[in-house]
């Protein structure tokens, strides 16, 4: 199922950026404390995590291969988030989107661990305050949640607002992040 605004970026190409149509889309799943998530990306970068049970989700794609050992090094650096001992992950990551969003990904993967900021504060933070709702616009098709971390930004309000795999997982993810900080 595709998101109007996100069709573009959701769709995964067997074809790299340099060309090569013979370098295949890898994907695998692992369960998690959010659900079961789907990874996929190809030799070099990981670029998709999909909340597989989430029903807006994109699924597995024609002519993807099944190999979770490609994943090995995702998938415990996964772990290790959830069980609280990884803060920041250090993985190649491709991303395929505007070149707005690609600004708008940069940005959340510089908001620190356990910390929130509003949508109008990430627009400011891109250099135009008056794109907020295009910056929840892209923010909601970030391909790579968790990892480029969309679950920090919330309402001006504090409320929470929008995430694609679930508003009970944003909270999860965001109580996470502040428990680390409470036993500090």
């Amino acid at each position: 199922m595709k998101d109007g605004c996100c069709a573009e970026a959701s769709e995964m190409r067997s074809k790299s950026k340099t060309g090569n149509m013979n370098m295949a889309t890898m994907y695998t799943t692992m369960e998690s404390p959010v659900g079961r998530l789907l990874l996929a990306g190809d030799e070099r970068a990981l670029r998709r995590v999909n909340f597989a049970d989430a029903g807006r989700s994109a699924g597995v794609q024609v002519g993807w291969v099944e190999n979770a050992g490609a994943f090995a090094e995702v998938i415990r650096q996964l772990k290790a988030y959830f069980r609280g001992e990884l803060q920041n992950f250090d993985l190649p990551l491709e991303m395929e989107g505007t070149e707005f969003q690609l600004r708008v990904w940069s940005a959340l993967r510089k908001i620190p661990y356990g910390q929130t900021i509003s949508y109008r504060e990430l627009a400011e933070r891109i250099g135009n305050v008056k794109a907020v709702r295009a910056v929840g616009l892209a923010n909601g098709c970030n391909p790579i949640p968790i990892i480029v971390p969309c679950h920090r930004v919330i309402g001006s309000d504090g409320s929470l607002t929008g995430f694609g795999g679930g508003l009970e997982n944003k909270r999860k993810l965001l109580d996470l992040e502040c428990k680390e900080f409470r036993l500090l």
